[in-house]
């Protein structure tokens, strides 16, 4: 199963909304939110909440492909996000996440006995290129040993 298979099976908000992962590797993940008119807002774009969710997932993605060989050890969780809408979205989006520090040193943090945070940062487009928003997710490494 893919990672954009598993996250739709096991998120039912990316179910709901039908996000398309387009491409999930350690460095990059680009997730599509298409146009429907169920999740538009007042003025006939997507809603500020459905981009959210594809940028959440998108960083989601990116984290399950550059440490899902960490997870018998470590649980993935998001700590803050934050979201700037820049331009007007309408139309499909697509949300592409880059992780903001590199993977080996955050697994070598995790193997020091710590609990590592690392950002990853998003950036929503229209389909002709303009950026409509960009996010920020901060995440952290909690070794399954510490306990809910």
């Amino acid at each position: 199963m893919s990672i954009g298979e598993m996250l739709a099976a096991t998120v039912p908000m990316a179910r709901t909304l039908n996000l398309q992962f387009l491409e999930t590797t350690p460095d990059k993940a680009v997730v599509s939110l298409p146009d429907q008119g169920a999740y538009h807002n007042h003025v006939g774009g997507p809603h500020a909440g459905a981009m959210f969710t594809l940028g959440e997932s998108a960083s989601g993605a990116i984290v399950l492909a550059a440490f899902g060989d960490q997870l018998s050890r470590a649980v993935p969780l998001a700590v803050r996000a934050e979201i700037a809408y820049r331009k007007l979205a309408m139309g499909a989006v697509t949300a592409t996440a880059t992780l903001g520090r590199p993977a080996a040193e955050v697994v070598a943090e995790l193997d020091a006995g710590q609990r590592p945070e690392f950002p990853v940062s998003i950036e929503i487009r229209r389909a002709d290129g303009a950026v409509t928003g960009e996010m920020s997710v901060l995440w952290t490494l909690r070794p399954t040993d510490q306990g809910k």
